[in-house]
């Protein structure tokens, strides 16, 4: 019998342990300018870390060159905020990967559940709300929304949408569905990309009276005849049956995308080929091109 190929490991995106670095260690790769200074952005951060500390640490990697030093990734506001309060040390992430351009690309700024998650461990830390909202630069009363956003949303929704950017009512509709519709509800969001209050209340109304939490309340959508509501049921159930079924082919349908993408690319690749489409198909190359060009999503 023949060997079996050996698994590979998933690399690890960050060391599993934190470190407690000193500030002089670290090689910032952006520069903070005394304009950035003015932002609003950056006198939120200011206020941020005043109140209540740093909560999402600062992303590093280990200088190869220098093993005295390391790479600041991300974080360079509040890195910049802890110098000028005079702070020697910070607890950092240390990251695999040494190229900011990289990390940068791949993480989402921090979307609503990812707040709501940052408002409820401070409120654990023992940090009043009153204080959170002011480093936030908010009123009390958002503070307490946000902090009870996913109460009422089954905890796989929150994992479907936990890097999404929705606002807070989007989160107050997909409460008036059950947990299954509301994992349906979610995926169609994603599918569409579609995160707004109007696209949450379409989904509602569209929504079976059965899969409602409040089954003995009709539902009331505004400029909709009772008929109008009946016929999105009915079209949204369609919808989802299409829904499932290109979901069962999109694993191969994107594998084909990624394989005939590279093979197009690797044509793009060899000047004679090249050569000989611009001067007797240009109309192919112009597509060949646009499609190498198109960058294929991980699946």
């Amino acid at each position: 019998m023949g060997r079996r190929p050996a698994l590979s490991t998933v690399k690890q995106a960050f060391e599993e342990t934190r470190l407690r670095i000193p500030i002089a260690q670290l090689q910032p790769l952006k520069l903070v300018t005394p304009a950035i200074k003015k932002t609003p952005k950056y006198l939120q951060i200011v206020a941020s870390v005043r109140e209540v500390g740093i909560v999402e640490p600062p992303v590093v990697a280990r200088d190869r060159s220098d093993p005295g030093k390391y790479l600041l990734l991300d974080g360079h506001l509040r890195i910049d905020v802890l110098k000028d309060m005079g702070e020697s040390e910070v607890t950092c992430l240390i990251s695999t990967d040494d190229e900011a351009f990289t990390y940068n690309k791949r993480v989402n700024r921090l979307a609503m559940i990812q707040e709501h998650r940052m408002i409820v461990k401070a409120v654990q830390r023992g940090v009043p709300e009153e204080r959170i909202a002011k480093a936030l630069n908010v009123d009390v009363q958002s503070i307490v929304r946000k902090r009870k956003l996913l109460d009422g949303i089954c905890p796989e929704v929150a994992e479907i949408l936990k890097d999404k950017h929705i606002a807070i009512a989007t989160f107050t509709e997909l409460r008036k569905l059950v947990p299954l519709r509301q994992i349906e509800a979610a995926e169609l969001m994603v599918a569409m990309n579609k995160f707004t209050i109007n696209y949450a209340k379409s989904l509602v109304a569209a929504t079976p009276q059965e899969q409602l939490v409040e089954t003995n309340k009709p539902k009331q959508v505004k400029g909709l005849s009772e008929e109008q509501i009946a016929l999105m049921e009915r079209e949204s159930v369609s919808l989802q049956r299409e829904f499932r079924i290109a979901e069962k082919s999109y694993g191969a349908d994107h594998l084909d995308l990624v394989l005939s993408n590279g093979y197009v690319g690797k044509l793009l690749g060899n000047a004679r080929i090249v050569r000989y489409l611009a001067q007797h198909h240009q109309d192919i190359l112009a597509e060949f091109q646009k499609l190498a060009e198109t960058e294929i999503a991980a699946a």
